[in-house]
C-alpha cells in the first residue's frame, strides 16, 4: 500500500470515529441546571395542537410530560456543541408551535390530548 493511500485511509478512519463520537458523546456533555418540558392542565380556549395521536418515539419529552406532568431533564451543552446533535424539549416545543402557530402564546403552546387541554412549556429548575 502506498504511503499516500495509507494516510488517506487513516484520515478517513479518524474522521469517521470523530463523527461517531459527536453522535454519541453530546448526551454526556450537559452542563448547568436541567430544562424540562412541562404540561399544565387548563381551560383556555382557542386553537390548540391535537397531540392525541402523536408518536412517543417522535415526541419523547412530550409523551413523558403528558404522563407524569414533567419530562426527564435535559442539560444544554457548553459552547453550543451539544444542541445540533441531540433532540431536546426546545425542539419539541418549537415543532408544536410550527404545526399551529396561533396555538403559541407567551412561550407556551396550547395542546389537546384525549379531550383535555394543556399548556406545554420548557422550564428550568434552579438548584
Amino acid at each position: 500500500m502506498r504511503p499516500i493511500t495509507r494516510r488517506v485511509l487513516a484520515l478517513l478512519v479518524l474522521l469517521s470515529l470523530g463523527l461517531l463520537a459527536l453522535g454519541a458523546l453530546p448526551s454526556y456533555l450537559g452542563t448547568g441546571d436541567p430544562y424540562y418540558l412541562t404540561v399544565e392542565e387548563t381551560s383556555a380556549s382557542g386553537p390548540a395542537v391535537n397531540v392525541t395521536a402523536f408518536s412517543a418515539q417522535q415526541y419523547p419529552y412530550l409523551s413523558t410530560a403528558l404522563e407524569e406532568g414533567r419530562s426527564e431533564g435535559y442539560q444544554r451543552g457548553q459552547f453550543g456543541l451539544k444542541e445540533p446533535f441531540t433532540h431536546s424539549p426546545f425542539d419539541e416545543r418549537d415543532a408544536l408551535a410550527t404545526r399551529r402557530p396561533d396555538a403559541e402564546r407567551d412561550g407556551r403552546v396550547l395542546v389537546e390530548y384525549d379531550g383535555t387541554r394543556y399548556w406545554v412549556a420548557v422550564e428550568q429548575e434552579q438548584a
